[in-house]
């Protein structure tokens, strides 16, 4: 049985005061699963204390020690860590966005500058950067013999210094600490509010004749949803994007505007947050020596500078503009066949679909059925991970996840060798955060001797009890984006916890995951899960073929709405120290006529007042990352395809990938990997044929 302890001693717990406290020591659980069951909201600060104040003992020894700098001595102890502050915060921040209970946000509101300060007490000690700079010359002069992980992780470890104000004098130092914190206390309080502002702009509906349209599961979840709120009739809740999915299938055009409205209009104090924000993230950019935060957000990134964006930018914006224009055209004609004489944004899903249905002969409402939930997950997204990796899942009942509502599954490698942990927390509730995403709650290192546990979360709509839960091709392709991301945790192979799974580059971090959703629709897979929900009957393969030959209808909007949202996202970050910026809704409008993205129709994919992933998910001048991470992924999927087409058996492909890519995390630059995998550097042209750019 692999557990989450390491080699680094644990505290005195009773001196730390965390008896009983289940972060006290390692789980004794399966692959050291943090014990839910056990852990109560009482638990949680204590357990940061102890950890923080374990961590900050840890860096005194590191800031007074006076041996010869080796990687043992200087970074193997921040591989390592406080082991309680090792459990504690992954696990926490995991339930924050999953189950943020008042109590658990007022906790949050609490943590998190004390986390700030914790960050900068390691960053901002000019001893300890000292030594770390002192191994990173007797490195280079070959003093110092490293191992290519371990020299990558120096470097890495130097840069992160140098970027967080190593360099800085005294007053500098202060200067940059007192702005961190500032910066995270903002930055809660989006987040919070983001959440908040999502749960209220759910639009109420009182008579069932206003849900035209809506299929039976559709309606099953409005009336969960109102019960679950303890309303009469149906509420439509609301997913994060500015686009809701339920306008592709409403028909009245009213509660379709009420709908759009809910989602476009959200926020209050996140419209003055913003600003706030981009102007402290400013501030510490100039404090940095750099011209805006964006070109210090890219430094450690592989775009590297500012102008390697705005290239990618630029030749995006025009074709993807023009293919969305002539989107326009075709549905306003179709508009006005419904006697729709102007066209507005709650319109656009709604005709998109429908012309989708008669020039393509392909209904979405059509495929539902034939996509369950439970199988999509365990036949689809399980089975491809078997198929291309060799990968078996067994769930196990007997482990108790974050929720009730979430399940745990062991994973075995194609050897039978016991892999890791993936938890799966689908349905949404009003106390999750919108969207989708990955976490870790374990890492896999073989220094700490630890494996991973993933978790996918996603917000699909509960259906009653005892009917199946339905998903759209949207959510199953984000199903198995989502658990790209688990993969790239599951499969890695590593020394060092700190460059494990996701731990690359931010501008790259979404490529593996993008690489998996070709699988979904991929034939000899999606005939293993795509099963008619009631007669059990295998989605018929004409069916595919229509979806398929429409691939590229609604590229346009899709590629406009998310490069909208990606120059927001950029722009905020490019102002200056010296701007403030007084109205956030005119900022928003002007920088997308500057940028040529202003559209009647087709707003950014996420606005400010609800952009969690720039204000506070970690995407600061980063959104961009999704389409620079495309053109990896549009490579790979290339690189497959050339691999079967070649007679290379799917498995071995699979492998090929699993090692060059998957298995490395972090511990290697990721262009010299990919370059070392793929035989030469990536190529854009297949992300643009795939967008119908080129």
């Amino acid at each position: 049985m692999v557990t989450s302890g390491s080699s680094a001693p644990d505290p005195d717990i009773a001196a730390a005061g965390l008896e009983g406290n289940p972060f006290a020591r390692a789980s004794e659980l399966p692959y050291g699963l943090p014990d839910f069951a056990a852990i109560r909201p009482e638990h949680l600060l204590p357990a940061f204390r102890a950890g923080i104040a374990e961590q900050k003992a840890l860096l005194a020894r590191l800031a007074a020690a006076q041996d010869a700098p080796t990687f043992a001595s200087v970074l193997e102890p921040l591989e390592h860590g406080s082991p309680v502050l090792r459990r504690v915060t992954p696990v926490f921040f995991h339930l924050v966005a999953c189950d943020g209970t008042d109590e658990l946000l007022e906790i949050e509101k609490e943590i998190a500058p004390e986390l700030t300060a914790l960050d900068d007490a390691l960053h901002l000690d000019a001893r300890i950067f000292a030594r770390v700079d002192a191994l990173r010359r007797a490195a280079e002069d070959g003093t110092v013999a490293l191992s290519p992980e371990q020299r990558h992780i120096l470097e890495r470890t130097h840069q992160r210094f140098v970027l967080r104000g190593a360099r800085l004098d005294d007053a500098g130092r202060e200067a940059l600490a007192a702005l961190n914190q500032e910066i995270s206390e903002a930055q809660t309080a989006f987040s919070q509010a983001v959440k908040k502002d999502l749960k209220a702009a759910a639009v109420p509906v009182h008579e069932e004749s206003q849900l035209a349209g809506l299929d039976a599961a559709q309606r099953s979840a409005a009336a969960t949803a109102a019960a679950d709120a303890g309303l009469e009739g149906w509420l439509l809740t609301l997913g994060l994007p500015t686009v809701q999915p339920l306008l592709t299938s409403l028909e009245d055009r009213a509660v379709r505007e009420r709908l759009y409205r809910a989602s476009v209009e959200r926020g209050t104090a996140t419209w003055e947050l913003a600003p706030r924000i981009a102007s402290l993230r400013a501030r510490k950019a100039e404090l940095l020596g750099f011209e805006d935060f964006a070109a210090l957000a890219v430094a450690d990134r592989t775009a590297a500078l500012p102008v390697a964006v705005e290239d990618l930018f630029a030749r995006a914006i025009g074709p993807a503009m023009a293919n969305v224009e002539r989107e326009r055209e075709r549905i306003a004609r179709r508009a006005a066949e419904d006697g729709v004489d102007e066209l507005a944004p709650w319109d656009w899903a709604y005709y998109a679909d429908r012309v989708q249905r008669e020039d393509f002969a392909v209904d979405r409402a059509e495929l539902s059925p034939y996509f369950a939930l439970d199988r999509v997950l365990e036949d689809g997204v399980f089975h491809a991970a078997g198929q291309v990796y060799g990968l078996r899942f067994t769930r196990r009942e007997d482990l108790a996840a974050h929720h009730p509502q979430a399940a745990v599954w062991e994973v075995h490698d194609a050897d039978g060798e016991g892999l890791g942990l993936f938890i799966g927390d689908y349905f949404t509730r009003g106390t999750k955060r919108g969207g989708a995403w990955m976490t870790s709650l374990s890492l896999s290192s073989h220094l700490e001797g630890t494996r991973p546990i993933v978790t996918n979360t996603m917000n699909i709509s509960r259906p009653a009890e005892g009917e199946p839960a339905l998903v759209t091709l949207d959510e199953v392709r984000t199903m198995f984006h989502e658990f790209g991301h688990a993969l790239h945790g599951l499969l890695s192979d590593v020394e060092n916890p700190s460059v494990a799974g996701t731990a690359v580059p931010r501008d790259v971090v979404e490529f593996p995951s993008q690489v998996n959703e070709m699988w979904a629709l991929r034939p000899g897979i999606v005939e293993h899960y795509a099963r008619h929900v009631e007669t059990g009957e295998v989605v018929p393969p004409e069916l595919l073929e229509r979806v398929e030959s429409a691939s590229l209808w609604g590229e346009g909007f899709a590629t406009v709405e998310y490069l909208a949202a990606a120059v927001l996202d950029w722009r905020w970050h490019r102002i200056g120290a010296d701007v403030r910026v007084e109205d956030p809704r005119a900022f928003e409008a002007e920088q997308l006529e500057v940028a040529g993205l202003a559209h009647p129709l087709v707003a950014p994919r996420y606005r400010t007042g609800y952009f969690h992933h720039t204000f506070s998910g970690g995407y600061a001048a980063g959104y961009y990352s999704y389409f620079w991470a495309e053109a990896f992924d549009a490579d790979s999927v290339a690189w497959f395809e050339e691999q079967l087409a070649a007679g290379v058996p799917l498995r071995e492909a699979g492998d090929a990938f699993r090692a060059g890519i998957l298995a490395l995390g972090g511990s290697r630059d990721l262009l010299e990997a990919y370059r070392a995998f793929r035989g030469r550097d990536r190529e854009v042209r297949y992300l643009l044929e795939r967008r119908g750019l080129a």
